[in-house]
């Protein structure tokens, strides 16, 4: 199975950003112009590219939907996107604007009827976002952590039929230390939906940790931090995963 690279695009007040540990008061400002940046990581060879509402994710609603629909017009590759979007109607808005696949996090932990609801109303459309801190869900923008372990909440939606679930070790996330890759990997191996990886990737050596650890199981990982500050080059970056 080859793993997928996804350059990850932060919105904060239409701006493409990082945030340090899910802090939003640490964002750094790495574009103005979401969609020019979508455009250069399709040109790289990207074959999907992550979208996240950094506003939506606190606000419980999409915030950023200029620049969400900016990037959509301007490639063709694959968005997923999340972030604010806790709503079947929310996912129906953005499946119908063309977002490929959408990811639910929060609403994945305090309302997993909505997650199984979408998954049978838009097959293989529907990601799970599991954002840990310690271990333990994080939600609500990460501002807020639960007492349900990552596991437990993946293994909710075993037979739901969600596309993948994305894994973020919060505590690695634009801290630019490495991914946790004992975690994830170990996540992946436990449950039978596939697992992107997320947060901590610094260097091509994390991606090779990755693949070495687990190309046989994850689907994918997601970068951001490392592709601005030129660290991971994108299109290098997926030839590695391909390998």
């Amino acid at each position: 199975m080859s793993m997928i690279f996804f350059p990850a695009i932060d919105l904060k007040d239409g701006h493409c950003v990082r945030l340090y540990k899910g802090e939003m008061a640490k964002a750094t400002v790495f574009g103005t112009d979401p969609a020019s940046q979508a455009r250069d990581f399709e040109r790289a060879g990207c074959r999907w590219i992550h979208v996240v509402d950094l506003n939506g994710a606190f606000a419980g609603k999409p915030v950023n939907a200029d620049a969400v629909e900016a990037i959509l017009s301007s490639v063709t590759v694959p968005i997923q996107l999340g972030g604010g979007i806790r709503s079947l109607a929310t996912v129906a808005l953005w499946l119908e604007r063309g977002v490929a696949r959408v990811i639910l996090g929060t609403a994945a932990l305090k309302d997993p009827d909505l997650v199984i609801e979408a998954c049978r109303a838009y097959p293989g459309k529907i990601a799970v976002g599991i954002d840990a801190r310690d271990g333990r869900v994080a939600v609500e923008g990460w501002a807020e952590t639960s007492d349900i372990t990552a596991l437990d909440l993946a293994r909710k939606f075993e037979d739901a039929g969600v596309a993948a679930i994305i894994y973020t070790d919060i505590e690695r996330d634009g801290a630019m230390g490495g991914p946790n890759v004992e975690a994830t990997v170990a996540l992946a191996r436990a449950v039978t939906i596939p697992v992107i990886a997320s947060g901590g990737v610094s260097r091509m050596g994390d991606l090779s940790a990755l693949k070495d650890a687990g190309g046989d199981i994850l689907a994918g990982v997601i970068a951001g931090r490392a592709v601005y500050d030129g660290r991971v080059e994108p299109g290098a970056a997926q030839a590695l995963l391909d390998r």
